[in-house]
């Protein structure tokens, strides 16, 4: 019996310490799922299925897109601006620009496209009710000659979201009079209402490579933009609406969380496992008990019956 009860009290033991281990690891994940600034944006085709109510929604996705803005390395220049009518249209800004053919030396044209000091040819852009364009003609470059940079938005109106979208489909290189590099965008596209930001809008493979080649000849060209910000439409004040941002699924929060949720399976399953173990034991104990205490009871009133009897 006494045994009985001491393994009562490891059961009981055991099971609060793994109860208590459970709300310890399980913490985290609770505060993982309370912050809003780590839940991922809704993008894409979940909000263009959105049907009632789109200025609601597009107010909570404003709010849900600065949840998620992380603060940003200090850029040295302002935005760049084109002008219409007068109004600023467009804006862009990047913390450095870079271009590199094939091994050559790397291009940092950051300085020539947003140092107001030099400010860089803008004259050929346009902006239009359905699209955009910003030429940034940098003249001639080390042995580039006539090197521009072209970018081309296009402003969609979804019905089943009720708003309008834009894109950036394309960037180009064109450079030597006749030679074009061109990259089509993939994923680069915000409500027309926000800015579009990302940390690398770039066609190298270890920054996701949001630009595709387009040609063999932007095959050999390597171009980065870094902390790329653009809006092409409805800007007021020449300053950037808040910014949908290109975060993906798998952030680092999140891929903690789910990390944290794999740790918590197993421990629940090595605690049902000890309880099963633990229940066996119980079991082949007291089965152990009703076979042994009989026989020790038998032995004893034999015992006391031959003591009478000798008395």
């Amino acid at each position: 019996m006494q045994r009985h009860r001491s393994m009562d009290s490891r059961c009981r033991h055991c099971s609060i310490f793994l109860l208590l281990l459970f709300l310890f690891l399980l913490q985290p994940s609770f505060l993982f799922l309370l912050r809003p600034a780590d839940r991922p944006a809704d993008r894409g085709n979940d909000e263009r299925m959105m049907t009632e109510d789109s200025k609601h929604f597009q107010s909570a996705d404003v709010w849900r897109r600065r949840l998620l803005q992380t603060t940003r390395a200090a850029v040295p220049f302002p935005p760049l601006q084109v002008s219409s009518g007068g109004q600023p249209c467009l804006l862009f800004l990047a913390r450095k620009l870079s271009l590199r053919y094939e091994k050559q030396k790397l291009l940092d044209l950051t300085e020539r496209a947003f140092s107001p000091q030099k400010p860089v040819d803008t004259s050929q852009s346009v902006c239009r009710q359905d699209g955009a364009t910003l030429v940034m003609r940098f003249g001639d470059v080390e042995d580039l000659k006539g090197l521009s940079i072209r970018l081309q938005l296009s402003n969609t109106f979804y019905e089943s979201s009720g708003q309008w979208w834009f894109s950036v489909d394309g960037v180009s290189l064109l450079y030597n009079a006749s030679e074009e590099a061109a990259f089509n965008a993939s994923e680069v596209y915000a409500p027309a209402s926000s800015s579009y930001r990302c940390t690398h809008v770039s066609s190298l493979q270890r920054y996701s490579a949001l630009l595709l080649p387009g040609s063999e000849r932007a095959r050999r060209w390597a171009v980065t933009f870094t902390d790329f910000q653009i809006q092409a439409f409805n800007v007021t004040s020449g300053r950037f609406s808040p910014a949908s941002d290109c975060s993906t699924f798998l952030t680092p929060a999140i891929l903690m969380g789910l990390i944290t949720s794999l740790i918590l399976l197993l421990v629940l399953a090595y605690a049902l496992h000890m309880v099963v173990h633990l229940k066996h034991i119980e079991h082949e104990d007291e089965r152990k008990a009703e076979v042994y205490y009989p026989e020790q009871l038998h032995h004893c009133s034999v015992e006391n019956a031959a003591e009478r009897d000798g008395m």
